[in-house]
């Protein structure tokens, strides 16, 4: 690369040698210094702790991968929907494509999130256990969503059942997220894929940005973590829309 910083006293090289160094090399050190210093900045960041105090199921170690979006998920996505609204009624009141494969154009892990609403959460977990062991189905330990920075919101209201599906010859993966009609965390899911959809000049930036994180992570588990806040900030954005346009969940 071998840009430099203009030549005067304390201006930084940064030489490209496979990894990025930051190198002074025009500070006027006195005779007894060391040689110029080279500090080596890291190409990934640090692992970092989970942060949503759940325990980190089998695939949150399995390296995250994205795939161009496909238009054949819209169909793919509204045939699961109705097979599994057939299947989890009546409890079920509501299932919906959520998550990148929702959006159009948007880069996403070949992995579908569907969003289950429930009245109640409390019998799910002995009523849907047939139908989804059929499917393929099992259940996660995860029983929070993440509580987006900022929101002075009380954990337990962010509550959801989790059930996952690895990808198999001629079966598609799934995680399957079940949560309360009403709740944030339902809205949440809904406002996010919405907001895209009604802003398509948006998905670029954030399918490059996950591209980007997909690359210098080495689990999915750091990976969620990384982008929750990310994903925050969309909302943040997405709320203003909301309330101009009258939108609802």
């Amino acid at each position: 690369m071998g840009v430099t910083g203009g030549g005067g006293p304390g201006s930084l090289d940064l030489v490209d040698t496979g990894r990025l160094s930051l190198v002074h090399t025009r500070h006027p050190f006195p005779a007894s210094a060391a040689s110029p210093t080279t500090r080596t900045l890291p190409t990934a960041p640090p692992k970092l702790p989970r942060m949503t105090g759940n325990p980190a199921p089998p695939t949150a170690t399995v390296r995250p991968f994205l795939v161009p979006h496909s238009p054949d998920w819209e169909p793919r996505g509204r045939a699961l929907t109705q097979d599994l609204l057939a299947a989890l009624a009546p409890l079920a009141v509501r299932v919906e494509h959520i998550g990148s494969t929702s959006i159009p154009g948007m880069a996403a892990k070949p992995v579908f999130d569907l969003q289950v609403s429930v009245a109640d959460l409390e019998p799910v977990e002995a009523a849907f256990a047939g139908p989804l062991a059929a499917r393929g189905f099992r259940l996660s330990p995860y029983r929070n969503d993440h509580v987006p920075a900022g929101l002075d919101d009380a954990p337990e209201n962010w509550t959801k059942r989790l059930w996952t599906r690895r990808a198999a010859d001629g079966v598609t993966a799934v995680n399957l997220h079940v949560r309360r009609t009403g709740s944030p965390g339902e809205r949440f899911a809904l406002l996010f894929r919405d907001w895209f959809r009604a802003h398509p000049e948006a998905v670029p930036a954030y399918a490059r940005f996950k591209q980007s994180l997909a690359g210098v992570v080495d689990s999915t588990g750091v990976y969620a973590d990384v982008k929750d806040p990310v994903v925050d900030l969309v909302i943040t954005v997405a709320e203003p829309w909301a309330a101009a346009t009258g939108w609802k969940a």
